[in-house]
């Protein structure tokens, strides 16, 4: 909910997995939130910026957590490159 100057004014705002677009409760205590560095592909250092992606406990307790992160990171890093491309 957002007030008349459009502040978010919610006391709590769950989260969503980023692989399965579940919601991810407050209860759900295996569930992880990871920010993967952003890598520059010439020089290949960290650029001082971070994606964050959230994983749901029901994606790590089926062990498909390590699959999901690498398949987001894979998409992410797609997207960037299209984007730079565009540039």
């Amino acid at each position: 909910m957002q007030n008349e100057s459009g502040e978010v004014v919610d006391i709590y705002i769950p989260r969503k997995c980023s692989y399965t677009n579940r919601l991810i409760s407050a209860k759900d205590h295996g569930s992880i939130q990871i920010n993967v560095g952003n890598v520059d592909p010439t020089t290949g250092l960290f650029t001082g910026e971070s994606t964050t992606f959230a994983l749901a406990g029901y994606i790590r307790n089926k062990s498909e957590g390590d699959m999901a992160l690498t398949s987001l990171v894979e998409k992410s890093d797609a997207e960037s490159a299209a984007a730079a491309s565009d540039e």
